[in-house]
C-alpha cells in the first residue's frame, strides 16, 4: 500500500489522502456483479478503466479533477511500487462530491426498459408507448439517481432530483451531462460503437463544478458494437457481461460470497475490457501500458 492516509475503499477503487486539496485514486482489478465483489480479479481491468478515463478527460472540453496520471508524481511512492500503480492511478483535486448520479440514456435498456415494460416510472415517465428493448430514443433522457454508498442507487423523479440538489444545480448538471453524452456518443459512433447510456459524477473544487471519478468507461457506460444492435433483442456489451452471464447459470442467491469464476471467464472478461479500450481510444492497449510505465 501507499504510504499515504488510506481514507476509503469502493468496489473497485482505493482512495488515499495526500493533503487537504489532493487525493490519489487507485483503480484495482476487482470486479463486482449484482453488487457483490468477486474473489477473482480481472487482469488489466483497472488499467483499462483508468486509460479510458484519461482518454476522455483529454478529449472532452470540460473541467475535471485530474492533476496527473504519472505514478511517479504520487507523493511518497517508492521505486519498487511504481510498476504496481502505473497506469491505474490518478492524482486528483479533492472535490466536494455532489451526491447524485447523473445518468444519461440514449437507448432504452436494462433497468429503464424493465421499468418501462412494467408500466413506467421515474426514468421512463415521459417516453411514448410502443418502444422496444434497446430502442434508440429521439432525444437522450436525463435520469438522475441517488448515489448509494452500498447497494443499488435509487432512481429519482425530476421533482425529487430538483428538491435534492436545487433547481439551479439540477439544470446545470442536466445540461452538462447531456452535452457530454452527445459528444461521447458522436465520437463512439465514428468508431462503430453505440454509447447506449452512461453515468457521470460531479463535484465542487474551489466553487467550480468539475467532472470526477471515471468517465465514459465500460464500467460506467453501456457500449455496444453498432453492427450488433437490433431493437427488441439483447445486445452484447463491452464490459463484464461474460461474468454476469456465467453467474446467471450458477446456483447462487446473489449474496456474498459469489461463486469462484473459472479461468476461461476471467480471461474472456479481461479480453473484453482490453478490446473496449482499443475500440474506444483507437490506440493499442500495449502502447498505453508502455507509455504509463506499467
Amino acid at each position: 500500500m501507499l504510504e499515504l492516509n488510506h481514507i476509503g475503499s469502493g468496489k473497485v477503487r482505493e482512495i488515499y489522502e495526500v493533503d487537504a486539496a489532493r487525493l490519489v485514486i487507485v483503480t484495482t482489478d476487482r470486479i463486482s456483479a449484482f453488487d457483490v465483489v468477486l474473489d477473482s480479479p480481472i487482469p488489466h481491468k483497472g488499467q483499462v478503466l483508468t486509460g479510458v478515463s484519461l482518454h476522455w478527460f483529454d478529449l472532452l472540453d470540460t473541467p475535471h479533477h485530474l492533476i496527473s496520471a504519472d505514478a511517479t508524481d504520487i507523493p511518497s511512492i517508492t521505486d519498487d511500487q511504481i510498476a504496481d500503480y502505473a497506469g491505474r492511478s490518478m492524482l486528483v483535486h479533492r472535490a466536494e462530491v455532489i451526491p447524485m448520479e447523473c445518468v444519461v440514456r440514449g437507448h432504452l435498456y436494462g433497468s429503464s426498459f424493465n421499468e418501462y415494460a412494467a408500466g413506467g416510472g421515474p426514468t421512463t415517465e415521459h417516453l411514448p408507448a410502443g418502444l422496444l428493448k434497446a430502442s434508440r430514443l429521439d432525444e437522450p433522457i436525463f435520469t438522475p439517481a441517488t448515489k448509494a454508498e452500498s447497494g443499488h442507487d435509487e432512481n429519482l423523479t425530476e421533482a425529487e432530483a430538483r428538491e435534492f440538489v436545487g433547481d439551479t444545480l439540477y439544470e446545470e448538471l442536466k445540461s452538462r451531462s447531456i452535452a457530454l453524452y452527445l459528444r461521447g456518443a458522436e465520437y463512439a459512433a465514428e468508431r462503430g460503437i453505440i454509447l447506449a447510456d452512461t453515468k457521470f459524477e460531479f463535484g465542487m473544487v474551489n466553487g467550480e463544478i468539475v467532472l470526477i471519478d471515471e468517465v465514459l468507461t465500460p464500467d460506467s457506460s453501456r457500449y455496444w458494437p453498432a453492427d450488433a444492435w437490433i431493437p427488441g433483442n439483447t445486445i452484447p456489451s463491452f464490459d463484464k457481461q461474460p461474468v454476469r452471464d456465467w453467474l446467471e447459470t450458477q446456483t447462487w442467491d446473489k449474496t456474498p460470497p459469489a461463486p469462484a469464476m473459472p479461468e476461461v471467464v476471467v480471461t474472456e472478461t479481461s479480453d473484453r475490457y482490453v478490446e473496449a479500450y482499443e475500440r474506444i481510444t483507437g490506440s493499442s492497449f500495449t502502447g498505453y501500458l508502455s507509455r504509463m510505465g506499467a
